[in-house]
């Protein structure tokens, strides 16, 4: 039976964890509302430190690494910029690195961390502390990197699954307590509504369903109350399907691959959605080489992926992660859902997004992609684009046929530039509505 006397030799306080980081360590730490805020911080305040690397992927906390002043101390690399490292991705005073999320595991595993810093819930009575809300690549942190500091947060949820580390694995404890981040409900005006409205119609009663985040899921998740037994197999969930598993339209019974598990990689939500999944059987963590392989996802019948993206161009072509050569996001889990999807006896893959930008001035459908524009998804992935105005089905079409369904699509003000755009550019007609 553990007993806290096993870990007092390992308790230190933050300043003391990050101490141990020597220059030109390469420090790997959990990601989203599972970032170790305490621990990077105390890493940043050294001023003795040169060329440190810091990865995560997505952080909802400020981040003092990718500050100006943190040059030739700590530099940031990711697979994905979010609103606090993204001005220092596109300036180049941090590094993207282009992987699918469900090879990262792979990497660390292939090009070992010396550091991990990761953040847990309380050893239970056997010492197994859980990863809580991002297991995702941690797991694979955690068992390859030399020095493994834990922040062991008594508010971090004791998530179930393949998602536990014993205390023997830690080197360094640091105990504080902390809420975690939390996310704020999404703005769903009429637009997400519509496009919410549009994607229920594409889903049916058994259905197993991968969203992401903000208002376009959310809406989404509203507009299947008249849904039965629906499930999840998806890289992140948040509180509009705790919502739906509460009145009894997730039950996860129909999956073939989990049944009646909901299988996810991370969590963001409110304190709601991390009381939920504690101690929760019904909610099953696994790391996202798991969740997110696209061999693991087809084995799932009736597989749906809804994803959001920055433009789609008329053959289909989706871009996802940047505004012409300036890094917005990342790949996130987009391909791998949609590839599984697609390959899933009865699977569906969406991408939905609302038909404009920039306060209605840009179509999101344009005729081509920009200059050095990155393309996330290729055409013969993409089955099906979404809008407030509609569905364009794209799987088994012509490219003419193609640009037809998505003109149709895009906001009626940019429809007849399109076709003008789609005459010059490929020298045929195409018809108006």
């Amino acid at each position: 039976m553990f007993q806290r006397s096993q870990i007092a030799h390992k308790l230190v306080t933050a300043e003391q964890a990050a101490a141990r980081v020597r220059s030109g360590d390469r420090v790997i730490t959990g990601q989203a509302a599972g970032v170790p805020t305490a621990l990077l911080d105390a890493l940043c305040a050294r001023r003795d430190l040169k060329d440190v690397e810091v990865f995560h992927v997505l952080t909802m906390a400020d981040a003092p690494y990718c500050a100006p002043e943190a040059a030739g101390r700590v530099r940031f690399n990711t697979i994905f910029a979010s609103a606090s490292t993204r001005t220092a991705v596109q300036e180049g005073r941090a590094d993207f690195t282009a992987c699918f999320f469900y090879r990262l595991p792979d990497w660390v595993r292939e090009h070992p961390f010396d550091v991990a810093m990761v953040q847990v819930s309380p050893p239970d009575r056997h010492g197994w502390c859980s990863l809580g809300v991002a297991v995702d690549y941690a797991l694979a942190a955690v068992r390859t990197a030399k020095l493994v500091i834990a922040h062991v947060n008594d508010q971090m949820p004791r998530t179930l699954g393949d998602c536990f580390v014993h205390v023997d694995e830690l080197d360094c404890i640091v105990e504080r307590s902390e809420p975690l981040p939390e996310l704020p409900p999404a703005r769903i005006g009429p637009v997400e509504e519509a496009i919410g409205r549009h994607c229920a119609a594409l889903i049916r009663d058994g259905d197993t369903l991968q969203l992401g985040i903000g208002a376009i899921p959310d809406a989404v998740l509203l507009s299947l109350g008249d849904k039965k037994d629906l499930g999840i197999h998806s890289e992140m969930i948040s509180d509009g399907v705790v919502e739906l598993i509460e009145r009894g339209v997730v039950t996860c019974r129909k999956k073939t691959l989990d049944p009646g598990k909901c299988v996810v990689a991370f969590l963001i939500g409110s304190r709601r959605l991390y009381d939920f999944v504690d101690d929760n059987p019904f909610v099953e963590m696994r790391p996202v080489d798991y969740v997110n392989d696209p061999n693991v996802i087809a084995r799932q019948d009736n597989m749906v992926s809804i994803n959001s993206c920055l433009q789609v161009d008329l053959l289909g072509q989706v871009c996802s992660e940047a505004v012409g050569t300036r890094q917005f996001s990342g790949v996130g889990g987009q391909v791998d859902f949609i590839r599984g999807a697609s390959m899933s006896r009865g699977g569906r893959a969406i991408i939905a997004m609302p038909s404009t930008a920039a306060r209605g001035s840009l179509s999101r459908i344009v005729a081509q992609h920009g200059a050095g524009a990155v393309i996330t998804t290729s055409r013969n992935d993409v089955d099906t684009v979404v809008t407030e105005y509609g569905v364009a089905h794209l799987r088994g079409r012509t490219a003419r046929q193609r640009a037809q369904s998505l003109i149709a699509v895009a906001h009626p003000d940019f429809r007849a530039e399109l076709r003008g755009q789609y005459r010059a550019a490929f020298g045929e007609d195409l018809p108006e509505d």
